[in-house]
C-alpha cells in the first residue's frame, strides 16, 4: 500500500511540475526581471546571456551593451511589446520559437504598442523575425534579420511581417535565409525603403494593401523579387531586382499603381515548388497578371528569359520609356485585342529593334511588334518548338509579313526609341553589407 502512495505522490509531482513548466512557457516575464540598468532615461541590458521570454507593458527605451544577448530558449516570442513608445535599440536576438500557427517572432508587436521604434538589432531565428500586429506608427530601422537555414524555407517565418499595420516605415533593414523578407497584408499608407534582401522566397510581398510606397530596396537571389498582389495605389520606385528566379516584379491584380525607374537583371528560370503563378515558366523580369490602370514608365528590364509577360485581361495600362535589353525573349502577350505600348508619341527601347530614324528625332520610323501568329502558335502548343527551323515555320512567318490582313492583335509600340532612356539606373552591383 506505501508503494503505491508513494507512487501516487510521484505522479502528483510529476503532474504539477509538468503544469508550472507549462505556465512558465506561457506566461512571460516582466522586462524589468531583467538586471537592467538606468543610464539616465535609457535601460541598458548589461553584457552576458539572458534567457527567457519576456513581455514589455509599460513604455521603455531598451537598449543592449554590446555584448548582451537575448535567448528565447527555443519556444514563444522573445519579446513581446504591448506598450506603447516602446524603443528597442542594439539587441542581440536569438532561438525564439518556430511555431507559425502561434506566430512565434523574435519581436511581436500587439495592437496596442502604438510608436514603437526598433532600431539597430540583430535577430536570428526559425520563425517570424519581427511581427507587427495592427498597430500604427512602428519605426523598423537598420535592423539584420536572419532566418535559420536547418528548416524548410517554406518552414521559416517571414523576416518582417506587417499585418493590418498602417503609416509604418521600414527602413534599411538587411534580411537573409527567411521565408519572405517583408510581407505586408492589409497594411495601408506605409513606407518601405532602403533595405536589401537575400536568399528568399519573395523579398517584398504585397497582399490587399494600398497607398503604399516601395523605394530604393534591393533583391538577390529570391524566388520573385517583388510580389505585389491584390493591392492598389502602390509606388514602386527607384528598386532593384539582381539575380532572382522565376519573376523580377509580379504584378497580380495589382490596379492604379506607379511602377517606375526600377532595375531588374538576370531573372532566370528557377526551381518554382508551390510558389509560381505558371508552372515551368521562363524567368520573366516583369510579369503583370489582371492588373489594369498602370502607369510602368522609365524601367529598366535586361538579360532575362523574358523580358515582360502581360496575361488575363492586364489592359489600361500606360507602358512607356522603359528599356527592353538583351532578353532571350522580349515579350509575350497572351491576348486577342490590340496594345498599345506608347503615351503622347513616346514608346520603349528595344535591344532587338530593327527599323530606322530617318530625321533623327530619336524615333523609330516604323512600329515594333514583338509577336506575331507563329509565336502565338508556340505559346499555344510548346511542342510545335521541334519545328522552329523548318521551312513550314518560316513560310508561315512569310506569309504573315507578305499578308498583314491575317496579323494577330498584339503588342505594338508605335514610337519605339531609338536611345536607351535608362542608363542613368545601370550601376554596379550594390556591395553586400
Amino acid at each position: 500500500m506505501f508503494t503505491h502512495l508513494a507512487t501516487g505522490r510521484h505522479l502528483a509531482a510529476l503532474v504539477i511540475a509538468c503544469g508550472l513548466w507549462a505556465n512558465a512557457q506561457a506566461s512571460p516575464l516582466p522586462i524589468d526581471s531583467l538586471p537592467l540598468q538606468a543610464d539616465g532615461e535609457i535601460s541598458v541590458l548589461p553584457a552576458g546571456t539572458h534567457t527567457g521570454n519576456f513581455v514589455l507593458e509599460t513604455p521603455i527605451h531598451l537598449r543592449c551593451a554590446p555584448e548582451a544577448v537575448l535567448d528565447g530558449g527555443g519556444h514563444d516570442n522573445l519579446l513581446t511589446i504591448r506598450a506603447p513608445g516602446v524603443t528597442i535599440e542594439g539587441c542581440t536576438l536569438r532561438n525564439w520559437g518556430s511555431n507559425l500557427t502561434e506566430m512565434n517572432a523574435g519581436i511581436f508587436v500587439e495592437p496596442s504598442a502604438t510608436d514603437v521604434t526598433l532600431q539597430g538589432n540583430r535577430l536570428r531565428g526559425p520563425g517570424f523575425g519581427i511581427w507587427s500586429d495592427g498597430t500604427r506608427n512602428l519605426v523598423v530601422e537598420n535592423n539584420q534579420v536572419e532566418g535559420d537555414t536547418d528548416y524548410r524555407s517554406q518552414d521559416r517565418g517571414n523576416g518582417i511581417h506587417l499585418i493590418n499595420t498602417n503609416e509604418a516605415r521600414v527602413l534599411n533593414n538587411r534580411v537573409r535565409h527567411t521565408r519572405d523578407g517583408i510581407y505586408l497584408g492589409n497594411s495601408n499608407n506605409n513606407l518601405i525603403q532602403g533595405n536589401l534582401m537575400e536568399d528568399l522566397r519573395f523579398g517584398i510581398h504585397y497582399m490587399f494593401s494600398q497607398s503604399n510606397r516601395v523605394i530604393g530596396n534591393t533583391t538577390r537571389r529570391t524566388r520573385t523579387g517583388y510580389a505585389l498582389m491584390q493591392s492598389r495605389m502602390l509606388t514602386v520606385e527607384h528598386n532593384r531586382s539582381e539575380d532572382d528566379r522565376n519573376y523580377g516584379i509580379l504584378m497580380n491584380f495589382i490596379t492604379y499603381s506607379t511602377i517606375t525607374d526600377n532595375f531588374v537583371s538576370n531573372v532566370q528560370r528557377g526551381q518554382t515548388g508551390d510558389d509560381s503563378m505558371i508552372k515551368g515558366g521562363e524567368g520573366k523580369a516583369l510579369f503583370i497578371y489582371n492588373s489594369l490602370f498602370n502607369t510602368i514608365a522609365n524601367n529598366h528590364f535586361e538579360r532575362s528569359n523574358l523580358g515582360i509577360h502581360l496575361t488575363a485581361g492586364s489592359e489600361n495600362n500606360r507602358i512607356s520609356s522603359n528599356t527592353f535589353a538583351g532578353n532571350e525573349q522580349q515579350v509575350k502577350y497572351v491576348a486577342t485585342r490590340t496594345q498599345e505600348w506608347s503615351v503622347e508619341g513616346r514608346g520603349n527601347f528595344w535591344s532587338d529593334y530593327l527599323g530606322w530614324d530617318r530625321n533623327d528625332d530619336g524615333l523609330g520610323d516604323v512600329p515594333y511588334e514583338p509577336n506575331d501568329n507563329v509565336d502565338r502558335l508556340l505559346w499555344m502548343y510548346p511542342q510545335v518548338r521541334l519545328l522552329m527551323n523548318s521551312p513550314a515555320i518560316q513560310v508561315l512567318r512569310w506569309v504573315q509579313r507578305a499578308f498583314p490582313v491575317i496579323r494577330m492583335q498584339g503588342v505594338q509600340d508605335s514610337h519605339p526609341l531609338m536611345r536607351m532612356p535608362t542608363t542613368h539606373l545601370i550601376q554596379p552591383t550594390q556591395e553586400t553589407h
